[in-house]
């Protein structure tokens, strides 16, 4: 009896064990296979761009406008060798993670304070969106007259572009919270401290990561613009150093390094609010 059933077992292992194996392959596959094709077609996507660039510019048009990848390569090259390129996107990357930083408190704090209020909210929303849809642009000359044209001017204007954004999706995400859960801790004795931090604050995180995330592109274009209008110093800088000498391998080798520096910002702020939603149920 005992030979029959280690038998039996010997005969299911080997009949379950490729199942197994075939869900394992599928398991693996379905976390990192997806991920790599993207990766792949990522890079695929970005190589044909760049032969076509420079195709483009050998073959089809003038170099003089659009330059080719060889070119800007060379001239980032250039600027890293003599230490201008480390010199002026230093200085850029202060005025974009303190203004970064400065608008996002300001935002979210704002945002969350007037949006918990739904009659200061009421009172005040179209006054904040009436400074919103001011051009950012248009506000570069009056900081210039307040602030001068060193670091602050940018700083500032990069912080009142993340700002708004920051604001408006805090402000949504609180006022997006479910009353049920509100009337839920209320009928438990809550206070509104218990409310505001166990129950406003982490339903409207999600809100606040959006903001966080869209407003990253609008820092380096408030700091760029400051730097565009009046600045001796910074990629902006650059930017109008190399038009100005028609050298647009130089225009198009600072607008990478800014790309690159939203990509970087990108990934971290993601970072974090993967992290920040880890409360939140898995979807199906």
């Amino acid at each position: 009896m005992s030979s029959r059933t280690e038998a039996q077992e010997v005969s299911l292992r080997a009949r379950t064990s490729g199942p197994v194996k075939e869900a394992r392959r599928r398991s693996w596959w379905a976390r990192h296979g997806r991920v790599t094709t993207v990766w792949i077609l990522r890079a695929g996507v970005l190589l044909a761009f760049l032969l076509l660039w420079q195709l483009a510019g050998s073959v089809a048009a003038n170099p003089m406008f659009v330059s080719s990848p060889v070119a800007v390569w060379n001239q980032l090259w250039a600027w890293i060798s003599d230490g201008t390129l480390g010199t002026h996107t230093w200085i850029t990357i202060q005025e974009v993670a303190l203004g970064y930083i400065i608008g996002s408190l300001a935002g979210a704090l704002t945002g969350f304070a007037l949006a918990s209020i739904r009659l200061i909210y009421d009172v005040c929303e179209p006054f904040m969106m009436a400074l919103y849809s001011i051009p950012k642009v248009a506000l570069a000359p009056l900081f210039i007259v307040w602030f001068g044209i060193g670091i602050d001017m940018k700083v500032i204007l990069a912080a009142v572009s993340v700002f708004f954004l920051v604001f408006l999706n805090t402000a949504a995400g609180v006022r997006d919270v479910d009353r049920g859960l509100i009337d839920a801790v209320r009928l438990m004795g809550g206070t509104r401290g218990d409310i505001a931090l166990k129950v406003v604050l982490p339903a409207s995180m999600s809100g606040l990561m959006t903001g966080l995330k869209v407003s990253i592109p609008y820092a380096l274009i408030g700091a760029v613009i400051g730097e565009l209008v009046a600045s001796n110093r910074g990629l902006g800088y650059l930017i109008n150093d190399a038009a100005a000498q028609f050298n647009t391998a130089g225009v198009f080798a600072a607008v990478v390094v800014l790309t690159a520096l939203a990509m970087i910002l990108n990934t971290l702020v993601g970072t974090i609010a993967s992290r920040a939603n880890r409360w939140k149920p898995l979807e199906d």
